[in-house]
C-alpha cells in the first residue's frame, strides 16, 4: 500500500485545515486507518483512528471535539478535519494503515504502512 498525504499548510490559531490521505496499490477495505503526528523534537504520537470493527473512532484527548477522522472507501481516502487549531498542533501529520492488535492502536509499531507526512504549522 502506498499512502499520499496532503492538505497541510500554515494557519493561524483558531483556524481549520482538512488533511487527506489517498491509498494506492490496494484499498483500505479490511484495514484500520489512523493519523499520527510528530512535533519538532518529539516522537511520533497518535492522533486519531478507526478502531474495533472499523466504524468506531478513537482520538487522543488533546484533539477530542476539535478533530474528526473520516473515510471514503470508494475514493480510497481518509481525512482528518482539524478545527480550532492551536500552536501545539504544529507537527508533521502522517497517515497509517494496518491491522493493529486490539487495544494497541496508539502504538506506532502496530501499523504496517505509512504515508510521507504533511506539515501543519499553526501560528499564534
Amino acid at each position: 500500500v502506498q499512502l499520499q498525504a496532503s492538505g497541510g499548510g500554515l494557519v493561524q490559531a483558531g483556524g481549520s485545515l482538512k488533511l487527506s490521505c489517498v491509498a494506492s496499490g490496494r484499498t483500505f477495505r479490511g484495514y484500520k486507518v489512523a493519523w499520527f503526528r510528530q512535533a519538532p523534537g518529539k516522537e511520533r504520537a497518535f492522533v486519531a483512528a478507526f478502531v474495533y470493527g472499523g466504524g468506531d473512532r478513537l482520538y487522543t484527548d488533546s484533539v477530542k471535539g476539535r478533530f474528526t477522522i473520516s473515510r471514503d472507501n470508494a475514493e480510497n481516502t481518509v481525512y482528518l478535519q482539524m478545527n480550532s487549531l492551536k500552536p501545539e498542533d504544529t507537527a508533521v501529520y502522517s497517515c497509517a494503515v494496518g491491522r493493529p492488535p486490539f487495544g494497541r492502536w496508539r502504538e506506532t509499531q502496530s501499523w504496517n504502512y505509512w504515508g510521507q507526512g504533511t506539515l501543519v504549522t499553526v501560528s499564534s
